[in-house]
């Protein structure tokens, strides 16, 4: 991985490598059932499984950018956006990633890629239009600490994942019943392929949600220290996240499926339990912030 002036961070690392690892064995575990009750239809599976993993890691810029309506913007359209992101990059010796603008009044922002070459930075109208030009350099270094870290690409992997087994189990499914007549364990896989599918999907999502908690902390730690301005990312976080309550829900509801990658969470509150939330609360990241401002005011008295 290209070094940057971002903080390294070995937790997130750790957790990153942990997570990878727990999934990877959870998958292999899960295509040989598959392959031991389907075994006509492994060519199906593999063929699948490989296919889409291949296309969603080497895609996964491209997929993402559409479906969250982000559109590449150029120097000249936005010329204020790639300021902020040129003076980052410079400041954090690596290279620009391409730069986005989301057409939603949802004040939020997301990085994506599977490396820092490939990468692609979004910020959306809304937050463009709310946050002052500190606020957004926070923001902004708080997730191009994602692509430095490549925990954004560990995220797309892990969160797919999760899709993939649903996808699989159906075409595991497909393949079986057309042979049918050849094979006497359909009727018990009809009903234990699912179940074991539904456990997949859960214990992945747990692992994302655990590590999508610890890589927002991180990010807020590397992005406060490169630029030395933790309050003005705080300013940003609570400002984003007051302004989140006066956006209509349905508008909400249309992002949600993509918390996990934003800034700050589109859809969150006491109903919803910390166990499956995808981002730490207000109150633990300007708790960290703040002890950051202090670190750096002793360092900068000393």
């Amino acid at each position: 991985m290209p070094r940057t002036r971002y903080a390294p961070d070995r937790g997130l690392t750790t957790r990153m490598v942990t997570t990878m690892f727990f999934i990877g064995l959870l998958y292999v575990v899960f295509i040989g059932v598959l392959l031991a009750v389907f075994k006509g239809a492994w060519p199906l599976i593999v063929i699948i499984a490989g296919g889409l993993f291949v296309a969603q890691f080497w895609f996964s810029d491209r997929i993402a950018a559409f479906s969250m309506g982000a559109r590449e913007v150029t120097p000249q359209q936005a010329p204020e956006l790639h300021g902020a992101v040129d003076r980052l990059c410079a400041l954090a010796d690596m290279p620009k990633p391409r730069v986005a603008i989301a057409d939603t009044d949802v004040p939020n922002a997301f990085a994506t890629g599977r490396n820092q070459r490939n990468a692609l930075v979004c910020a959306t109208t809304g937050l463009l239009r709310r946050l002052e030009p500190q606020e957004l350099e926070g923001v902004l270094a708080h997730e191009l600490s994602h692509v430095a870290h490549r925990d954004v690409a560990v995220m797309t992997i892990a969160s797919f994942l999760g899709v993939l087994a649903g996808i699989m189990t159906r075409a595991a499914l497909w393949g079986g019943l057309s042979r049918g007549s050849r094979n006497n364990n359909v009727g018990i896989a009809v009903l234990l392929i699912p179940l074991i599918s539904a456990v997949v999907y859960a214990i992945s999502f747990l692992l994302t949600r655990l590590l999508s908690r610890y890589r927002e902390l991180s990010a807020d730690r590397a992005g406060a220290l490169l630029t030395g301005r933790p309050s003005a990312l705080a300013a940003a976080l609570t400002k984003v996240t007051g302004q989140m309550a006066r956006i209509p829900t349905r508008d909400l509801r249309k992002v949600e499926p993509f918390n996990a990658f934003f800034f700050a969470p589109a859809l969150s509150g006491e109903s919803v339990s910390r166990l499956f939330s995808s981002h730490p609360t207000l109150e633990r990241r300007l708790d960290q912030l703040g002890r950051i401002s202090a670190q750096l005011g002793q360092a900068g008295r000393g």
